[in-house]
């Protein structure tokens, strides 16, 4: 993944309209008008979302007839998933260091004692 890339899938991740929007998205495919509903903004102001999304590479729009469905594009959230893998994995090794650490202090207290 590109660090541009990534960018812009943290940014477009960051508010929490674009959030709801993917978790929506989650359940399936939804026009603008279906994704505006529940929040209290203008549609232009949703479609500025969806922009967002979209130039993240997080969602698509399609035409369906009449209908332009948007749709969860989840390959760039599994991008972003695997980089911070990679995090999980570093401080899961620490813990477990420090948890070796107690563990061993703990002991010497029982000695000590």
């Amino acid at each position: 993944m590109s660090a541009e890339t990534l960018d812009a899938t943290f940014a477009a991740l960051a508010d929490p309209t674009r959030r709801a929007i993917l978790a929506r998205l989650k359940a399936g495919e939804a026009t603008v008008t279906e994704l505006a509903a529940p929040f209290d903004m203008t549609q232009p102001a949703i479609t500025k979302h969806l922009k967002v999304l979209e130039r993240a590479g997080l969602i698509s729009r399609g035409r369906d007839g009449q209908r332009r469905p948007c749709r969860l594009e989840a390959a760039a959230l599994k991008e972003a998933t695997d980089w911070l893998e990679g995090y999980r994995s570093f401080w899961a090794d620490r813990y477990q260091s420090l948890d070796a650490l107690l563990n061993e202090l703990k002991e010497e207290d029982t000695r000590d004692e």
